[in-house]
């Protein structure tokens, strides 16, 4: 059986409509750059006020399965 392994990397996704459009931002920018994404975890949530709006900066560890390398010969 192939062993997996799992990597976790901390990401804040940013949004002035909402707390889960930050969430799906940061999920869809960084499947732009990283392979198979499993899972996320909300770590934080904070915002920002500009011109008397919110901004919503959410905090997340998006955790990806480790592809297995080629062995050297």
């Amino acid at each position: 059986m192939k062993e997996k392994v799992y990597k976790k990397v901390e990401i804040v996704g940013i949004s002035e409509k909402s707390v889960s459009d930050a969430i799906a931002k940061a999920v869809m920018k960084t499947s732009e750059t990283v392979r198979n994404l499993r899972w996320f975890e909300v770590t934080e949530i904070r915002g920002a006020i500009k011109s008397n709006k919110p901004v919503f900066q959410v905090t997340l560890k998006i955790g990806f399965r480790v592809e297995e390398g080629k062995a050297k010969k």
